[in-house]
């Protein structure tokens, strides 16, 4: 049996792609900024949402904003694909404020 013991040959270098430092740009953004914005409409929409004591929701609410932004900012940077990214943290955002406003000022 023949084994073959060369190394293996590296891959080709290619050109660095004008567009790969704004992408690490979008997605920094939104991960710091549209993670903020999706954070905060979850923390409201908990609090908004939420039965009993108003301060003991809005309490729920902040607490559980921290894990929600943790998690949104660390999936920015996990998931392979952009489009998905921007999809995601923004839609969030809007959607929620869309039923926040829908919902109006809790009596």
């Amino acid at each position: 049996m023949f084994i073959d013991r060369q190394r293996p040959q590296p891959a080709p270098r290619t050109a660095r792609l004008p567009w790969r430092g704004g992408a690490m740009a979008a997605r920094c953004v939104t991960a710091l900024v549209g993670g903020y914005a999706a954070a905060a409409v979850l923390a409201t929409l908990i609090a908004r949402l939420l039965p009993g004591d108003r301060a003991e929701a809005t309490a729920w609410g902040m607490t559980l904003s921290f894990l929600f932004y943790a998690v949104i900012g660390l999936w920015c940077f996990h998931e392979g694909r952009l489009a998905r990214v921007l999809a995601a943290v923004w839609g969030i955002a809007l959607t929620g404020g869309g039923l926040l406003w829908l919902l109006g000022v809790r009596p």
